[in-house]
């Protein structure tokens, strides 16, 4: 039960009459995963597939003597990032190539990458009036904002697209975006690493000015994805990255209602788009979060597999899988990498299972590993899969 304390959310939705929706890809395993249909298989994607694990990123990274954040900007640069991992593994879905802060910069926030320290807010919101004074208000966050502040990535998830079918690989694509509290605990704490109990302390003391943060927050996030949808992306993952950062208390009066309000506000756009939710470090809130209209409810590595599926049979799961059973110099092997793999099977079953991650891959996995994963997921469920299906038979 929503406790009486939530806040309420006061945001005027723009609906347009109408909303197009990508017909599914070729390989719709992971679509159908997501959605409780029938499939031959576990589908596999990696949280940060992208990027800093594989060496062809880091030659392109200095090829195009640009950074990480720079890179965003381009959608040459975002195509090609996107689409290195479903060339090297055969993975059931792209995710775009972009990154949780940029609505933060969306909305005039500037954010920094200096390297080693993670991404930063150099001039975070220094108390409660600068909610007025520096955000812009809910009502200016129309399909328009976007295009005008997030038209770069639109412009990518196109080319995306078009990247895709011109290498005939025909997997969705996934869009996404930060939630609302892992923005607004950025935009005033300015790192994940120090002030880190600057968001709390916000929700505390200024609960006003940070519910009219969040409601601004709230409407942006679901333009932005509609907008991803619209450009292309079949499936969208939501990422409450911070979830470890907040109390259970306060996870339910402040962000629960700004989920809920998207996962309604883009169903009712989207019918059939699968939402997918990821509360990393808030494994709480997953029962509640599985009511609300996502398809799939990430968990992470603190999930216990035996009672993962108790919080209800109408969402899939995905997760869970321990990156660091990836990395060569943990001694992990392609026979580690397969028992690991298939113990996970066994414990969350292959069906309404999307095999993920339990965090995103840090940089130091081997990519020889990482297709072990993948090879081990689809043949060990695929028999699993043709046994259960022996034994009806």
């Amino acid at each position: 039960q929503q406790l009486s304390a939530a806040i309420k959310l006061n945001i005027d939705f723009d609906r347009k009459d109408s909303y197009s929706t990508p017909e599914r890809p070729d390989n719709d395993l992971m679509i159908r995963a997501a959605l409780g249909e029938d499939v031959e298989k576990t589908p596999v994607w990696l949280f940060r597939q992208a990027g800093r694990h594989l060496p062809e990123y880091h030659a392109y990274k200095e090829e195009v003597g640009r950074g990480f954040l720079d890179m965003l900007s381009f959608p040459e640069d975002v195509a090609e990032c996107t689409m290195q991992p479903i060339r090297r593994y055969d993975m059931d879905a792209a995710i775009l190539f972009s990154d949780i802060l940029v609505i933060a910069q969306a909305l005039q926030i500037e954010v920094i990458m200096p390297g080693g320290v993670g991404i930063q807010v150099p001039n975070p919101l220094s108390g409660p009036n600068d909610v007025e004074d520096r955000i812009p208000k809910t009502s200016e966050m129309t399909a328009e904002y976007v295009d005008e502040f997030l038209g770069y990535v639109i412009r990518s998830v196109k080319l995306i697209r078009e990247k895709m079918a011109e290498e005939k690989i025909s997997i969705p694509l996934i869009g996404f975006s930060a939630a609302p509290w892992t923005l607004l605990f950025y935009m005033v704490g300015g790192s994940s690493k120090k002030n880190t109990d600057f968001g709390m302390k916000w929700l505390k003391e200024h609960p006003a000015e940070s519910t009219r943060l969040l409601e601004t927050l709230t409407k942006i996030v679901v333009e932005y994805m509609s907008a991803q949808v619209e450009a292309g992306a079949h499936m969208l993952q939501l990422f409450e990255a911070m979830g470890m950062m907040i109390e259970e208390e306060e996870f339910d009066d402040f962000a629960l209602p700004c989920l809920e309000a998207i996962a309604k506000e883009l169903k009712g756009r989207f019918p059939d788009i699968p939402l997918m939710m990821f509360a990393r470090g808030a494994s709480f809130a997953n029962e509640k979060l599985a009511t609300l209209g996502y398809d799939v409810i990430t968990i992470d590595g603190t999930v216990d597999r035996s009672t993962a599926r108790s919080i209800g049979s109408n969402v899939s799961l995905q997760g869970n899988y321990d990156p660091a059973e990836l990395i060569e110099s943990n001694g992990k092997t392609v026979e580690t990498v397969r028992s690991t793999s298939k113990e996970m099977l066994e414990e969350l079953g292959p069906n309404r299972l999307i095999a993920n991650l339990g965090e995103g891959l840090g940089g130091k996995e081997s990519p020889e590993l990482v297709n072990a994963f993948v090879e081990a997921i689809h043949e060990e469920s695929a028999a699993m899969l043709a046994e259960g299906q022996a034994m009806v038979n």
